[in-house]
């Protein structure tokens, strides 16, 4: 993979292509569970790919080419979030035939997935990179820019909240 990455960084387009290939299938589940849409999530994986190869001769470490990538991505999925919030969107026509009463089967398919959503985007990041990409809080935190307290406090912060929605949820059913 080394050899890969060197070759890449010397401007041999073909060796790049093979190593993003490589990683494209991550970046685009990472990218999905932010953006919540399979358009935007290919944007990122498009915007990840252009962004990389325009940077990979300044990548000076070859071994986290990885946590690089990534690091990309969430970069480019923040973008598209922050463009998404000046978008005003029109009150849907259908809007009416949504059923006031919620059927229960439904409240019960609310997945890990959408607890992590009410989450704040740092705390988002750092349980996506420790319990969906297997990174320790150290590669969390240099991937990041934040010192490895923070990285700690951030998980931490997150865990507690996740758990008090599920408690929560669980008080409910009772």
């Amino acid at each position: 993979m080394l050899k890969l990455i060197n070759k890449a960084q010397k401007g041999n387009d073909r060796a790049f292509l093979e190593l993003f290939q490589h990683y494209e299938q991550e970046i685009y589940r990472m990218a999905f569970v932010y953006v919540k849409n399979q358009n935007d999530a290919l944007d990122v994986v498009q915007e990840t790919a252009y962004r990389s190869f325009k940077a990979i001769k300044d990548l000076k470490e070859p071994k986290y080419f990885k946590t690089w990538l990534i690091r990309i991505a969430i970069s480019c999925s923040l973008d598209i979030l922050r463009k998404r919030k000046k978008v005003i969107p029109l009150k849907p026509e259908f809007d009416e035939f949504i059923p006031a009463a919620v059927d229960e089967d439904l409240v019960s398919a609310i997945s890990l997935k959408d607890l992590i959503e009410g989450l704040q985007e740092e705390e988002k990041s750092v349980i996506l990179l420790k319990f969906y990409q297997g990174l320790t809080l150290k590669e969390i935190s240099e991937m990041l820019h934040i010192p490895l307290g923070t990285a700690k406090t951030t998980l931490y912060r997150g865990l507690n909240k996740l758990r008090k929605i599920m408690e929560g949820d669980e008080a409910n059913e009772q």
